[in-house]
């Protein structure tokens, strides 16, 4: 087989994901990473998603057409329901149109979109493969809705498994964690292939102190991500007030946004803790702010209790910002291999430690600086990322027995 084609022509992946909305986060910035990264090896990429927006809100896409983006075709069809964005119009449009393809590539789990897609691709003999969104881990199922998560991973998810051709894990700890779940994930065929990430451009740290002039002669700790539970921001917030005791001119940035409830109980509780006046709200922060906001901070900070890569975190790597890292975020062993991150558990003393010591040796952290660039240049690059997916694909349709060998390796 060619390198990226079949029968003379590109191989054509069909990439099926609930939603890529900028609020839902990283799976979003993924999925486009991914597909210009299959773009650049050679592979015709289609994307199939619903205008899902949140609660209430649909993107502000017409149904149903089709549009150029991140090097892919993109189909969004519209969410009729909330609840695991049920799509109607999706299913039907799967149903007709999966045998045009070579390879389904099903992003999500607990979803419409996999559970319909895996259907119609049995149903019209294509194989597919699943990348669950980290969402295999105990964490997970035992704090997010967890008696319909176990009923449906029973009588749903596990027979999709089943069935696909391969997992697609983004990280060893990924794949580790997912095994534990259940026999029939832990004889899954799977391949471990990162996220891209792709040469950021540099941000201008003046437009983020123009814009949020609070930071202006303070030292900006950055937290970057969606603003939920999981993501340690309660133990973070204790931290800081430790940090801030140490060296107050320190500002935190919480960039994202989340239920708002929760961020309102975030808030009272900066303020018991007297950090009214030292934390920023930024909200969702995109393009030239969310560069500036990388260019400014000094540290990047993410305390998850769980995260299946972390996507944030490799491009605070990438953009030269010594990370502190909870070690329950998949790429913390990479990072700290690299000694480009501080890896810390999720109580406070611990986070605040991890902070003060990077904030404390300026040395250390340009070394840690330094490290992160070459850390995600050595193995989340586009080039090697697309390349790696798609000799898993050229694997799958050439009928080979094993996907294993097939992870991102340096370009």
């Amino acid at each position: 087989m060619m390198n990226g084609a079949v029968g003379g022509r590109p191989i054509r992946a069909l990439h099926v994901i609930p939603s890529i909305a900028a609020q839902h986060g990283g799976p979003s910035f993924a999925i486009r990473g991914i597909a210009r990264a299959l773009a650049t090896a050679g592979v015709e990429v289609t994307i199939v998603t619903t205008d899902d927006d949140g609660l209430g809100k649909h993107l502000g896409v017409s149904p149903g057409t089709q549009v150029e983006e991140a090097g892919a075709k993109v189909l969004y069809f519209r969410r009729n329901l909330l609840p695991y964005k049920v799509s109607i119009s999706m299913g039907q449009w799967l149903f007709r149109n999966a045998k045009s393809f070579d390879v389904l590539h099903l992003h999500a789990l607990f979803s419409f979109s996999s559970t319909i897609a895996a259907h119609a691709a049995r149903r019209a003999r294509v194989p597919y493969i699943v990348r669950p969104l980290g969402v295999l881990n105990r964490w997970g199922l035992e704090n997010r809705r967890r008696l319909p998560k176990q009923l449906s991973l029973r009588a749903i998810e596990l027979p999709i498994i089943r069935h696909a051709v391969a997992m697609h894990y983004t990280s060893e700890a990924e794949r580790a964690e997912a095994c534990e779940i259940s026999p029939i994930v832990g004889r899954a065929r799977s391949a471990v292939i990162p996220l891209p990430i792709e040469t950021p451009a540099k941000g201008d740290a003046n437009f983020f102190r123009l814009t949020y002039p609070e930071a202006t002669g303070r030292r900006v700790v950055l937290f970057l991500s969606r603003v939920d539970k999981k993501k340690g921001i309660e133990p973070l917030l204790q931290a800081f007030a430790e940090v801030q005791r140490a060296i107050p001119a320190t500002v935190l940035a919480i960039a994202g946004t989340g239920d708002a409830a929760y961020v309102d109980s975030l808030r009272q509780m900066a303020g018991r803790l007297g950090l009214t006046e030292s934390i920023l709200w930024t909200g969702h922060i995109s393009g030239e702010l969310k560069a500036a906001a990388f260019a400014v901070a000094e540290i990047f900070v993410l305390p998850s209790s769980s995260e299946n890569f972390g996507v944030a975190a490799a491009e605070a790597l990438s953009r030269g910002v010594p990370a502190i890292l909870s070690d329950a975020v998949a790429l913390s062993a990479e990072a700290r291999a690299y000694e480009a991150a501080v890896v810390v558990d999720q109580t406070p003393a611990s986070i605040s430690a991890g902070i003060l010591e990077v904030l404390n040796h300026p040395a250390r952290a340009a070394q840690m600086a330094a490290n992160g660039e070459r850390l995600a240049a050595e193995l989340y690059s586009p080039t090697a990322v697309g390349r790696s997916l798609r000799e898993l694909y050229e694997s799958i349709l050439a009928g080979q027995s094993s996907a294993d060998a097939f992870t991102s390796t340096p370009a």
